[in-house]
């Protein structure tokens, strides 16, 4: 059974490029009728926090992306330490005690002599002695892996075919001096055990997909499909590492953006197929292929997905937006009809306060000076009971006593009654506002 896996570190909220990520995994699971798990990274106890658990599960249900099951790594530290120990006895897993400033003058050393700057393995030559000296005087190493110095090859199913020589690569740290167990780690415990059998992750994680296979090879698990996503950069081309704080999913839907919107977008954007707009989950499971992903960066721009929100809105029946046309004040007996006026001129549904405020209150009038007879004699002909047939009619009636037609007709009047130059169709708009004064 295909079985996929979003894990994200319980440190903050959810941004656009994670929801990258966990969308790519839940689509697979569906189409191919898998199990999706929801994995929360959370062995790191002093940046974890569980409101951002709550925070995550609730951008995940806002989404639709609904989990089969939970899993929480803090609760599976007997596993991972399980792993380690049988690395130790197969002479995978070796500690050492070099600090950062010790390691860094190694880097610039191997970079000067035009080597990689790969960690040099000083502490398997260290006697027992020596270990026991340094942890008197440093305190527990870190635990690095042994990385067997090979040619690491797998077919990436958005990469292509990838050959990663190992010798070109720092052996891995799993566990830290403190004792904390690293991502690396964890995850191939987590993906062997449980049957994790499509990874879809950023392209940043290639070097580390590289080792994690070495690993999951070690403990004798078998190796899941693996494909990396690009990375997203800004609409320039810009790095956009630095603004994903600032692209919350909750922030995007505390903005008014639709999850369907978001969806549509996330799951065409860095592909051969163009974005198109789906009205319901099924639709972007059935047309969701992970081979039609390319590598190169991805422009992402939020702008795109209010064009979005609104083609979606416009595809709604009231009973979709029941509540929020109620919570802005619009009585039940004018819902259906002020729902209709308005769906096709709002970008989001915070928009429908102010053309609810338009109906009820009216608008400060617009006339131009040459406009103001006009307007004048226009009004003293327009009728007290209006209907969706008054606009025609009415505009007739001003046509023949007045002589004006065209846009030198139309446009005046519609400033007149909105002070806008541009809305709704004025024959389904007139009613209403005239029906809201009718009411005061």
């Amino acid at each position: 059974m295909t079985t996929t896996r979003f894990a994200p570190s319980p440190t903050g909220y959810i941004h656009v490029g994670n929801l990258r990520t966990a969308l790519m995994n839940y689509l697979i699971a569906r189409k191919a009728g898998g199990t999706f798990i929801l994995r929360i990274d959370d062995t790191d106890p002093e940046r974890s926090k569980e409101e951002y658990v709550d925070g995550i599960k609730q951008d995940l249900e806002w989404l639709g992306l609904q989990w089969d099951r939970v899993e929480r790594q803090s609760e599976r530290l007997e596993q991972y330490n399980a792993a380690a120990d049988k690395l130790r006895e197969m002479g995978r897993f070796y500690e050492a005690f070099e600090t950062p400033v010790e390691l860094d003058l190694k880097r610039k050393k191997q970079l000067n002599m035009g080597k990689p700057p790969v960690y040099d393995r000083a502490a398997l030559n260290l006697s027992d002695a020596e270990k026991d000296a340094l942890r008197a005087e440093r305190g527990n190493g870190v635990w690095r892996f042994k990385l067997d110095h090979e040619r690491i090859d797998w077919t990436d199913g958005i990469l292509g075919d990838i050959s990663i020589d190992a010798s070109s690569v720092s052996d891995p740290v799993l566990i830290r001096g403190d004792g904390q167990l690293l991502y690396t780690l964890a995850s191939v415990v987590d993906d062997t055990e449980m049957g994790v059998t499509d990874v879809v992750r950023g392209s940043d994680h290639v070097t580390n997909t590289a080792t994690q296979i070495q690993i999951i090879k070690a403990l004798g698990g078998d190796c899941p499909r693996f494909a990396h996503h690009s990375l997203l950069t800004g609409p320039q081309g810009e790095a956009l590492s630095k603004r994903l704080g600032t692209l919350a999913l909750r922030d995007l839907r505390e903005a008014g953006v639709q999850p369907m919107a978001l969806l549509s977008l996330m799951a065409r954007l860095g592909s051969s197929d163009p974005v198109e707009l789906r009205s319901d989950m099924a639709q972007l499971i059935d047309g969701f292929d992970i081979n039609r992903f390319g590598a190169a960066p991805t422009k992402f721009d939020e702008q795109d997905l209010y064009p979005l929100t609104a083609h979606y809105l416009q595809t709604l029946p009231l009973s979709a937006v029941a509540d929020q046309v109620s919570g802005v004040g619009v009585p039940g007996e004018l819902a259906e009809a002020f729902w209709l006026m308005a769906r096709g001129n709002i970008s989001t549904l915070k928009d429908l306060g102010a053309w609810w405020q338009l109906c009820r209150d009216g608008a400060e009038p617009l006339i131009d000076d040459e406009d103001r007879e006009f307007i004048a004699e226009a009004m003293a002909l327009l009728p007290d009971d209006v209907d969706g047939d008054t606009w025609g009619s009415w505009t007739k009636a001003v046509k023949e006593a007045t002589g004006r037609k065209g846009k030198g007709l139309f446009m005046p009047l519609r400033k007149a009654l909105t002070g806008q130059e541009r809305g709704p169709e004025m024959a389904v708009l007139l009613p209403l506002l005239q029906v809201i004064k009718a009411r005061g």
